[in-house]
């Protein structure tokens, strides 16, 4: 038996002859729940039109192969769109908000990853007010709730009051309709279906969209421009966070991911002199603290993509746009960009010597234990130079 011999007949290679793989996309969702993170939706620029991807399929990719498959998806499919708001409970993905061709939306979705199903079921509130219309907001989970922060949308007249919870963005008002920006914070709790707005104590940050949120114990934290803000969500009382170190220049449209129980990765976006970025940086919640990572993507800028965490804190990173976010024919991306966040185990070690010399190390892998040896396929997948000729789907 040689190291090929580990492919025939197994799962990855009808994926892997076929060239699988995930189109390019902006402003979609992606999860990761088991071994596989699951994307969903997006838009791609076909010459001067902004274009939906399909809303009845969901691609996941395999974070120990790097392989990708693709579902059709069934029930009440929501509409195709862009700008969603993608959360993960008990299993199943939550969609919120986003913007279809009717414009802003405030309706939920959820969807049972785990069933094999697929199948999309709309979210009928029982009570409470659900937030307006908005994309480009963040979402927190905890103690089996939903909490939705922030977002652009449109508001009715009746709906404005004198607080300072939400801009006006002067450009886009038309007679009783406005849009704008908010810092407003929403619960749902989808046990009883039922929406609740609580009443926040502390300064809050201000409106904003395209921002970038993560969750630690029980305080969701989020930034944009290269402020940090903490909502404790038992005592709902915000914080603004001063850093003790030099801060990251100041950014929007990037992504914030828990790496351990007291540190956040915050990477990419767009700088506040519209430029695209793809600097990596930890910031230790307790120290208050910013370091600079060190990764091998420096030459791959990313904007309006998703960040989840996967095997041994590494951050995976899908889509977005590597060029100005707002230009039409912008340059969206389909790699999955892996970012190692802190020393790997020695058996993660192994697996990956041994998938990057699988050749070399042929007659030694017919030793292995059969359950090692399964995992030692996967990684051989992931390295195997013949990756990048199936469209270049990851990066490590």
């Amino acid at each position: 038996m040689s190291a090929d011999s580990f492919f025939q007949s197994d799962w990855a290679a009808e994926s892997f002859a076929a060239g699988l793989v995930a189109r390019e996309r902006s402003g979609h969702t992606a999860l990761v729940e088991g071994c596989f993170l699951y994307v969903w939706g997006g838009y791609v620029s076909i010459g001067d039109n902004e274009v939906f991807l399909p809303n009845d399929e969901i691609w996941l990719y395999d974070i120990e192969s790097g392989v990708w498959e693709i579902h059709e998806m069934q029930g009440d499919v929501p509409p195709p769109m862009s700008g969603i708001c993608g959360s993960l409970l008990n299993g199943e993905m939550h969609i919120f908000g986003g913007c279809d061709d009717d414009g802003h939306t405030n309706q939920l979705y959820r969807v049972n990853l785990v069933d094999g199903e697929y199948r999309w079921r709309k979210v009928t509130s029982s009570g409470g007010t659900p937030p307006t219309p908005r994309d480009k907001l963040s979402c927190w989970v905890h103690k089996d709730r939903l909490v939705y922060f922030g977002g652009y949308g449109r508001k009715q007249l009746t709906e404005l009051d004198n607080s300072r919870s939400f801009i006006v963005d002067e450009a886009s008002w038309v007679e009783e309709i406005f849009w704008g920006w908010n810092n407003e914070v929403h619960e749902f709790h989808p046990s009883t279906a039922t929406w609740n707005k609580p009443h926040t104590h502390g300064l809050p940050p201000a409106p904003r969209a395209a921002h970038a949120g993560a969750m630690l114990g029980s305080r969701g934290y989020e930034t944009r421009t290269n402020d940090i803000h903490c909502l404790d969500l038992e005592s709902w009382t915000w914080t603004e966070i001063v850093s003790t170190s030099p801060v990251p220049v100041g950014r929007s449209w990037h992504t914030l991911t828990a790496v351990s129980d007291s540190a956040l990765f915050l990477f990419g976006g767009l700088s506040v002199d519209c430029a695209p970025l793809s600097d990596g940086w930890i910031f230790d919640v307790q120290k208050k603290t910013w370091r600079e990572l060190e990764h091998p993507h420096k030459d791959k800028p990313r904007l309006w993509h998703t960040a989840c965490l996967g095997k041994d804190s590494d951050v995976i990173v899908f889509g977005g746009s590597q060029d100005y976010i707002l230009l039409v024919d912008t340059g969206h991306c389909n790699d999955a960009l892996v970012f190692q966040t802190r020393p790997y185990t020695l058996l993660r070690l192994c697996e990956d010597c041994i998938g990057r010399n699988a050749k070399v190390l042929q007659e030694q892998m017919l030793c292995l234990p059969p359950k090692l040896r399964q995992a030692i396929r996967k990684r051989i997948y992931f390295f195997r130079p013949s990756s990048k000729s199936h469209g270049g789907s990851h990066t490590a």
